[in-house]
């Protein structure tokens, strides 16, 4: 068990200002290489650094049309190739993922490792540029897919119900925005902006490079070397403190849209972040409370009371909060919400089986081995360590996990408070 679960160490390097961590091992038969440029989450770049990413995909110098790319993409076996945004806490990560398979799979045994680095040195260090600027045919294009991927939010409604519940609960803070963006940006952005900005994200940004496969240290510390010539001489860490608010009285926010079931979310600050002591038995808390088909929400709302179509809670461990996702008839509105808050009052109160710890307790342990099976599982647990300052080994949140008694679920309780209750409901009926 330990002997596995020691295998979530890096070799950590800095090359060229970039912190690289390398992961020799031969479970894989891929190697996955995944670059992140952090930047704090800001209204003023959340909208380029979307943008930025859909474009960077689109050409390099080397490649400056998308079809080279693609096939580029095709001669590496099937390479896969992706640059996205994501948000965690109050941080936007840009994110290059590249995955080859292992050339000691293949017979020809031609170096795809150094093909894969050199092909994301391309996306760093060499874009397509044309005066000073990327290319505006793909900027345009891109900006409309933009548009098009920000409006169609509303599609979806249970994203749309958890984006409206975060921007009504963190109204003033970074977290509140959509991590794609705004529409309103889109018209003043050009391609001499995305280029400013795209060097002084690869010049002065955080970067960690993430290389996990059947691989030699040297050789791939001497590849990066070679293809990803980054001048970071300026190179700056990211202070970032998550904004929280500590007033807690309830909010109460009605949207009316065409829609057929309501969604109720319930937005709640936990006052407890991944670096926290107490967040092992924070992530056993929201276990027993609606991480799982066994847990108080999904027994107590959805089966026992038929009051919604699904009950769940999930954390975002960087920023604090707790989200309490719900699918419901709306004339069940009132009667949902009080027994939410009865789930969570028996929580306060330690009203928790032995059944219930155990097998969160299992639950839990089984999805963080199973980082142990992915390259990218363990890139994020790595990740979340390096950005949260608190570096955790597995064996460690495992332990903490196993630990955890009904008393410490009782602490973690009482730090938790409802800060939103948001409902999306029909037009029909009454306000």
């Amino acid at each position: 068990m330990s002997a596995n679960i020691a295998e979530i160490a890096f070799q950590s390097t800095q090359i060229n200002g970039m912190n690289v961590h390398i992961l020799p091992t031969g479970k894989f038969k891929t190697t996955t290489i995944v670059t992140m440029i952090e930047q704090p989450l800001s209204e003023e770049t959340v909208t380029k650094t979307a943008l930025l990413a859909m474009v960077m995909k689109r050409a390099s110098a080397r490649f400056p049309e998308t079809k080279q790319l693609r096939a580029h993409l095709d001669f590496l076996y099937g390479a896969i190739f992706d640059v996205d945004v994501t948000k965690k806490g109050e941080r936007q990560i840009l994110q290059i993922y590249m995955e080859v398979p292992n050339e000691k799979y293949l017979s020809q045994g031609e170096s795809l490792l150094e093909q894969a680095i050199e092909f994301v040195g391309d996306m760093l260090a060499r874009p397509r540029v044309e005066n000073g600027a990327f290319v505006e045919k793909y900027v345009a294009q891109e900006k409309e897919t933009l548009r098009k991927r920000i409006e169609s939010l509303i599609d979806d409604k249970m994203k749309y119900a958890n984006q409206r519940v975060t921007e009504e609960m963190c109204k003033g803070e970074p977290f509140a925005l959509l991590v794609q963006g705004k529409v309103k940006d889109l018209p003043g952005i050009s391609g001499q902006d995305l280029y400013r900005h795209f060097t002084e994200l690869t010049t002065k940004n955080p970067i960690h490079m993430f290389v996990v496969g059947d691989v030699d240290q040297k050789t791939v510390e001497q590849a990066i070397a070679k293809h990803i010539p980054l001048n970071r001489s300026q190179a700056e860490s990211l202070n970032i403190d998550q904004t929280a608010k500590n007033e807690h009285k309830e909010n109460e926010v009605i949207d009316r849209l065409e829609v057929n079931q309501a969604k109720l979310n319930i937005g709640c600050r936990t006052h407890i972040t991944y670096k926290d002591d107490d967040y092992p038995a924070l992530l056993v808390y929201n276990g027993v409370l609606g991480g799982f088909p066994h847990s108080k929400l999904f027994v107590n709302v959805r089966e026992k009371q038929s009051l919604a179509y699904y009950a769940v809670s999930r954390l975002e461990s960087h920023k604090g909060i707790m989200m309490i996702m719900s699918g419901i008839d709306v004339n069940n509105y009132q009667k949902a919400v009080e027994i939410i808050k009865q789930q969570m009052e028996s929580m306060r109160k330690g009203e928790i089986t032995d059944e219930e710890m155990s097998q969160t307790r299992a639950t839990l342990s089984n999805q963080f081995r199973e980082l142990l099976d992915s390259a990218r599982g363990m890139i994020e647990f790595t990740f979340n360590g390096l950005i949260s300052g608190r570096k955790r080994q597995l064996d460690e949140l495992l332990k903490g996990i196993e630990t955890a008694t009904i008393e410490d679920l009782k602490k973690v309780a009482e730090k938790v408070a409802i800060d939103t209750i948001y409902l999306l409901r029909d037009k029909k009926g009454e306000a």
